[in-house]
């Protein structure tokens, strides 16, 4: 018997087969990689080591707004708990200094009705919230207990100011009316204009406008300086085609924000296959003040290397419908395939022809593909027509096939009658 090998030639094997096969350049997930900032706009940075935590007390307005909704309820029932059981204890124990506990007593009382402490905190809920039952009130024959009275009426105010503006604060947060402000799902980089861009489309799901809505864009990624310092999160302010003062834009539709990458951008020395194994992420932040509340909102939004999309273009949404513009929000996020030079944008100003060269490209597949769709369509009507023609002969043939036996029977008829 042969060996295995003088059978099937090495060059011919599996082995052999696959070392021929050019392979692409596999990109291994960054696992350990975290985002600076989340696609919702939180920021995914966790404080450690805080010794001084008493810095959080001296705002605690802001304090309790931070925290969260569970949090902030129990403080605030506990709050009015406390205060009214603390004042509770006070005028208990002036009805027990005033002798008003001892119901054999003939002295006027502070206050009438008070007789244990149940009765005291009871008392003490209703100064506070100002029901007024009218079954306990204090009298003029005690100073103190006005005294009291007064004090308790000032902190209860105070209390339902910070803790109802808490609350209100809470509910009328600028996050919130940032849930209506939508980013798209992915960036791309193409031509526009003759200059490689980095895009993205933000919009407004809300029909109340944004006041002087501004657009920031900054590259977020791993330095180190001449001197050999390391830099983890070094912020690079990137600056979006527009106004270069405040690059504020009308958000009434869907806008594409782009970004020149010339000299100036961190983007510049990057091609596409070097964006893919670069360790960057693209950080958006909105920020304009709400029409109908007047307070100013942000929302953010961030973009890593496998969120680019190199060589695409978003698709048009805005459509003008009986004279109205539509907006196909079901559009938001798509892209399409473009023509795209995959060469970074230096190399694209120190060899223009390049891009030439690739809308050339693109312009011949393009041709080539309407005269395959053209030739495709003329075979087809070709076979159409053929398939109809031998249809008509086919059907020719049987009626007279079928004429045939007709004058021969009446042949014979005529035969036999003669």
């Amino acid at each position: 018997m042969l060996a295995r090998k003088s059978i099937i030639p090495e060059e011919f094997g599996v082995p052999g087969l696959a070392s021929r096969i050019h392979r692409k350049p596999v990109f291994r997930d960054r696992v350990n990689k975290a985002r600076f900032i989340a696609k919702s706009g939180s920021c995914n940075l966790a404080h450690k080591n805080i010794r001084e935590q008493g810095r959080f007390l001296q705002d605690v307005f802001t304090t309790l707004v931070d925290l969260k909704w569970r949090f902030t309820l129990v403080i605030f029932t506990m709050t009015f708990l406390c205060s009214w059981l603390l004042f509770a204890m006070v005028w208990w124990l002036v009805a027990f200094a005033h002798g008003d506990l001892d119901s054999k007593a003939s002295v006027e009382q502070c206050v009438t009705n008070v007789k244990s402490f149940t009765s005291a905190f009871l008392f003490s809920i209703e100064v506070q919230v100002t029901i007024g039952f009218g079954g306990r009130m204090i009298t003029e024959h005690c100073p103190d207990a006005i005294a009291v009275l007064i004090l308790q009426n000032i902190a209860g105010l105070i209390i339902n100011a910070i803790m109802l503006g808490c609350i209100f604060m809470k509910t009328a947060q600028s996050h919130r009316r940032a849930e209506t402000l939508i980013f798209s799902r992915h960036a791309v980089i193409a031509v526009r204009n003759n200059r490689l861009c980095f895009m993205i489309r933000i919009g407004d799901l809300r029909k109340s406008m944004i006041i002087g809505a501004a657009v920031r864009l900054q590259v977020v990624r791993k330095t180190t300086t001449p001197e050999g310092e390391i830099i983890p999160i070094h912020q690079i302010d990137v600056q979006t085609e527009g106004d270069v003062a405040c690059n504020s834009v009308f958000l009434l539709a869907p806008l594409i924000i782009c970004h020149v990458i010339d000299k100036n951008s961190p983007l510049y020395d990057l091609s596409a296959m070097e964006l893919q194994c670069s360790d960057l992420e693209v950080i958006v932040i909105l920020e304009g003040v709400v029409e109908t509340t007047g307070i100013t909102t942000q929302a953010r939004t961030s973009y890593v290397t496998e969120e680019i999309q190199w060589g695409h273009r978003f698709v048009p949404i805005v459509t003008e419908e009986e004279g109205v513009y539509s907006v196909d929000y079901s559009k938001f996020g798509n892209t399409v395939k473009v023509a795209t030079p995959r060469c970074s944008a230096r190399e694209l100003d120190d060899k223009p022809s390049i891009l030439i060269q690739t809308l050339q490209k693109s312009e011949l597949s393009h041709q080539n593909s309407l005269r395959k769709r053209n030739s495709m369509r003329r075979n087809n009507s070709i076979r159409k027509g053929g398939a109809s023609a031998a249809g008509g002969g086919a059907m020719r043939r049987n009626n007279s096939a079928l004429a045939v036996p007709k004058v021969q029977f009446e042949g014979m008829q005529s035969v036999a009658v003669t």
